[in-house]
């Protein structure tokens, strides 16, 4: 491989994991959108595409978890990342599930605040890291395979 062709790689990655990250937090994000582009224009081997996003993405969500358990004290301030009602509802269903919702950790609207929530309400953090990474790869994989079918 030419050495432009591995900075374009890297650059790539680099680009995929910020996306990613970002789109875990609650800032803005199209992680779903850069890494099917960056599949379909075979940027890099499929799999190391869905490992950089998933640590990636897991890592936002470290975040979430952080914000949760040491900044909650803060919540209902305007800069606080999730609104009183998203931590309402997202407790609601997370009191009622327990950890088996971070699952749902991939889903847009919920799956934010519901890993702050995670970190508002203690989840350990092995535990927490474990359940979203599986719930943010399979999202991640899924769409790689449908992609593939298209």
């Amino acid at each position: 491989m030419p050495e432009s062709d591995s900075v374009d790689v890297i650059y790539a990655l680099f680009a995929l994991a910020i996306s990613a990250f970002t789109s875990a937090t609650l800032l803005p994000g199209t992680s779903e959108v850069m890494l099917l582009a960056l599949h379909t224009a075979q940027a890099a081997p499929s799999w190391l595409l869905l490992t950089v996003a998933s640590i990636a993405n897991v890592a936002g969500s470290c975040v979430n978890w952080a914000l949760g358990r040491f900044l909650s004290g803060h919540a209902g301030q305007r800069w606080f990342p999730v609104s009183q009602a998203q931590m309402d509802r997202a407790a609601g269903w997370y009191r009622r599930w327990g950890w088996p919702s971070l699952l749902l950790s991939w889903t847009p609207v919920i799956g934010d605040p519901l890993t702050v929530v995670a970190g508002l309400l203690r989840t350990p953090l092995a535990l927490f890291v474990i359940v979203v990474a599986i719930a943010k790869t399979a999202r991640y994989a899924a769409l790689l395979w449908l992609i593939d079918l298209i």
